[in-house]
């Protein structure tokens, strides 16, 4: 289970609605402890990707690795990274799934016409080759 506080929930909310109607992307940091994961911070990162970003994102490896940094100093640790889809629901894609690391939530927001409209959070598996839906809570 990935829980998220009311702050961290409104920063990614409105970092997504603000990127519309490209994809944002960012860092969950917090703690993790008896099964439930508790993000306290929203950390938008920079959508990296050099092609159109209304379909994709893509985080730089130094981006990440501050954000890793970031969450140490906090005494936090890095929870999961979550992102947006416009105009579409909050499924996890082949792309996504290619791309993630198996040890973090990964959140995403559906993004309609500029507003929030629902989110997922997913867990992929080692070999990256299928991820199952996590209990979500904000």
């Amino acid at each position: 289970m990935i829980r998220i506080e009311g702050a961290a929930w409104a920063s990614m909310v409105a970092h997504a609605e603000g990127a519309y109607p490209n994809e944002c992307c960012g860092a969950m940091l917090g703690s993790n402890g008896d099964g439930v994961k508790l993000v306290r911070e929203a950390l938008p990162l920079e959508n990296a990707f050099a092609g159109e970003q209304a379909a994709r994102y893509e985080l730089r490896p130094e981006d990440l690795l501050a954000a890793d940094r970031a969450a140490r100093e906090r005494r936090m640790e890095l929870i999961g990274i979550y992102h947006s889809h416009p105009d579409c629901d909050a499924y996890f894609s082949q792309t996504d799934l290619k791309n993630s690391c198996p040890w973090y939530s990964f959140v995403v927001l559906s993004i309609r016409n500029g507003k929030f409209h629902h989110a997922n959070s997913w867990l992929p598996n080692v070999e990256q080759t299928a991820a199952e839906k996590e209990e979500l809570s904000y």
